[in-house]
């Protein structure tokens, strides 16, 4: 018995010495290499998410061949998921473009607006088993749409409900609470995120999933108080190494 609890207690260790997927996911939202280099070898980041204007601002081409490339290059430097948007004028186009984009990767999801071609397209994509993030959502009852969908992500733009005079923290966890309130697995991706603060004030309000860009991530660093501890930490260090050494000399 004693053994056989030994051997329970040993696996129940293994376990939780596994690495697991964060429920808190975080993602740059840039299509700059170098900021992906930068950032994605440190594990904080679980993927990165583009649209053509970030492209366009990165100064390179919107199309599947240049979109493959960048994606292939932000998986290897360690991101889980991928998130592109597709385009097109008309539903055929917008679906096309979106089941390009999707061979490129199992690993990449497809973002469509929340318009009516953006919703038929994504039905066509989930579908065929291609995971979509619905996009461009400013409204409450978008998040209703994306969970009638079976969309992974609905991605509010936060600053910009911001701009059109509105509280954007507050109609995003609302979103939160809608979804909650339905049971829908769909994750609220926030985005269009200006300052540091939105993203703990809305992770104390269920909001799990942020992108944001360079800038953004550095803030999470600038704190001078860490600064000037670790350089009192490393001043304690160097005394004491020059203490041991006059010590020995002596």
């Amino acid at each position: 018995m004693a053994k056989q609890m030994s051997g329970t207690m040993s696996s129940a260790r293994i376990d939780s010495l596994r690495p697991h997927k964060p429920n808190l996911r975080l993602y740059l939202d840039t299509a700059e290499v170098s900021a992906w280099k930068n950032w994605l070898p440190t594990g904080l980041f679980y993927g990165v998410t583009c649209n053509p204007t970030l492209v366009e601002r990165a100064g390179v081409a919107c199309d599947v061949e240049t979109l493959t490339g960048l994606s292939r290059q932000a998986l290897d430097l360690g991101a889980e998921e991928v998130h592109l948007q597709s385009w097109g004028s008309d539903l055929e186009t917008l679906v096309a473009t979106g089941k390009a984009l999707s061979r490129i990767s199992r690993r990449v999801l497809v973002k469509l607006p929340a318009t009516q071609s953006g919703i038929r397209a994504a039905r066509v994509l989930i579908q065929a088993g291609i995971p979509v993030t619905v996009t461009a959502v400013y409204e409450v009852h978008q998040a209703l749409i994306a969970a009638a969908l079976g969309a992974s992500y609905i991605a509010p733009y936060l600053g910009r409900i911001n701009d059109s005079g509105r509280d954007g923290r507050a109609e995003v966890a609302r979103m939160q609470q809608v979804l909650k309130g339905v049971r829908s697995p769909t994750r609220i991706l926030t985005a269009s995120i200006r300052t540091l603060e939105d993203i703990p004030v809305l992770a104390a309000q269920g909001v799990d999933t942020f992108t944001f860009s360079d800038a953004i991530a550095n803030a999470f660093f600038d704190v001078p108080a860490t600064v000037a501890a670790t350089a009192d930490f490393e001043q304690a260090v160097q005394q004491s190494i020059e203490r041991s050494i006059s010590n020995f000399t002596e």
